[in-house]
């Protein structure tokens, strides 16, 4: 929303910055950038997995029982709407941490989609060999 101020010059909105901001040091730029970029491949991860989920619902007509196929690509584009909170989360906790020179915190998130994505493709091999018909 565009604004006049009394002088008849707009008014520019500031951008909303979280409190945790204004605490701490500003630390090295490239280390911000790095942070940023690891972000943006969490990011890109979500998107390659909630692709897949929609191409598995989609694309998998051979595959049966198709139940079981919807729920794989549901739990995929679950997967990547908490990855997508998860790459948030871990973005902000590690730029707080850099602020007030602590060590970076570790995080289960890399385990927990690890074994996301392993059970997804399990579930989707043991489908593709139990009920594809040979020849």
């Amino acid at each position: 929303m565009n604004r006049n101020a009394p002088d008849g010059q707009a008014l520019v909105a500031k951008p909303r910055t979280p409190a945790w901001r204004q605490l701490g040091e500003e630390p090295d730029y490239r280390f911000t950038l790095a942070n940023e970029r690891t972000f943006l491949a969490w990011i890109r991860t979500a998107l390659a997995i909630l692709a897949a989920g929609v191409l598995l619902d989609q694309f998998s007509t051979k595959l049966q029982p198709h139940a079981i196929m919807v729920a794989v690509a549901a739990m995929m584009c679950l997967l990547a709407a908490g990855l997508s909170w998860v790459a948030y989360q871990r973005w902000s906790v590690n730029e707080q941490a850099m602020r007030h020179r602590r060590p970076l915190p570790h995080s289960r998130a890399l385990g927990m989609l690890a074994l996301m994505v392993s059970a997804a493709s399990a579930v989707i091999a043991g489908l593709i060999f139990a009920f594809t018909h040979w020849g």
